[in-house]
């Protein structure tokens, strides 16, 4: 009985250890990665539709409160002018931090593996 023998058992065990850690940097760097970059699209999508900057972008020459006026109009203007610019820095803000995060992921395995191979050499 191949289950009630503890070598085959450890054989087993250590076949699947080694596989795990053969395997992880291929996932780190594919399945993974895509899936750090699925999440991270998500979240920017989500600041996108809470930021609204693309709704502020489409109404820029529609007057506020349907004001028709010209002061209505050039009031409305100048406003959604000023929210595009700093939604947009904001947003811009976000695009940076997901930027980082994905450098920061491509270079953290590398990283830790170089601090191993320091401590044990």
């Amino acid at each position: 009985m191949i289950n009630k023998n503890p070598f085959f058992a450890f054989l087993i065990a250590a076949g699947e250890v080694a596989f795990v850690v053969f395997y992880f940097p291929f996932w780190w760097y594919s399945v993974g990665f895509f899936r750090f970059l699925g999440a991270l699209w998500r979240f920017l999508s989500n600041k996108q539709e809470s930021l609204a900057l693309f709704v502020w972008l489409k109404n820029i020459f529609r007057p506020m409160y349907g004001q028709e006026d010209l002061t209505g109009r050039l009031v409305s203007f100048f406003m959604r002018v000023f929210q595009i610019i700093f939604r947009g820095i904001a947003l811009l803000f976000y695009l940076a931090l997901v930027l980082i995060l994905v450098i920061a992921w491509l270079l953290l395995l590398p990283t830790i593996l170089a601090f191993i191979f320091w401590q044990l050499f």
